[in-house]
């Protein structure tokens, strides 16, 4: 039996935008239908662009770059809980009993400052959500500051429409950039039984 892998990242260049981003761009520099021996491409993007991971120097002056941030946080076993609307610390507290130290909600979802707080109060490691931010926009630097100054990661522009509700094992490695306020990631999910084939 092979192990089953979930991709639950989006495609960079289709991914929807933050207001005021800017798009992300391809740009050939070697073409073999030109008649060069390969094909090389740069890329222009914002860091914050498609399925990515927030460092707390995204908002947080002194805080840690995504560089230097420690990679058991993005790897290991979460839950996948579906939702909608603002998420509240009262709906946060309700499903703590699962001791989750990764929540990834599916669903339309902003998390109000109360649900950051619940979040941190729980010592959680990470919190993923579909959109391309994890707040609305009138909060979305109280929200930050409050998970990154924590050291509760944020990751952001997921694709979990494919995903049932439970426990999963998840990995989010960010791209290694020197000093970067956030990095794109390739997020997938997998099962505890897979991981020993």
């Amino acid at each position: 039996m092979k192990p089953t892998f979930w991709d639950i990242s989006r495609e960079l260049l289709t991914a929807p935008l933050y207001p005021g981003d800017p798009a992300p761009k391809t740009q050939p520099l070697a073409d073999m239908r030109m008649g060069d021996e390969c094909n090389t491409t740069a890329l222009s993007a914002c860091l914050h662009t498609g399925t990515h991971l927030d460092a707390p120097r995204h908002f947080l002056p002194d805080g840690d770059t995504i560089d230097e941030l420690p990679l058991s946080a993005c790897c290991g076993k979460c839950y996948v809980v579906e939702a909608k609307g603002p998420i509240t610390g009262e709906q946060i507290e309700k499903i703590m009993w699962l001791m989750p130290q990764r929540i990834l909600f599916k669903g339309d979802v902003q998390l109000t400052q109360s649900a950051a707080f619940a979040l941190t109060d729980a010592e959680v490691k990470l919190v993923g959500v579909e959109g391309p931010s994890v707040a609305s926009p009138d909060q979305t630097g109280e929200i930050h500051r409050q998970l990154l100054s924590q050291n509760v990661l944020i990751l952001e522009g997921l694709d979990l429409s494919e995903i049932k509700p439970g426990q999963y094992i998840l990995f989010a490695a960010p791209i290694k950039i020197a000093g970067a306020d956030g990095a794109p990631v390739r997020a997938f999910l997998t099962v505890d039984h897979d991981l020993a084939l």
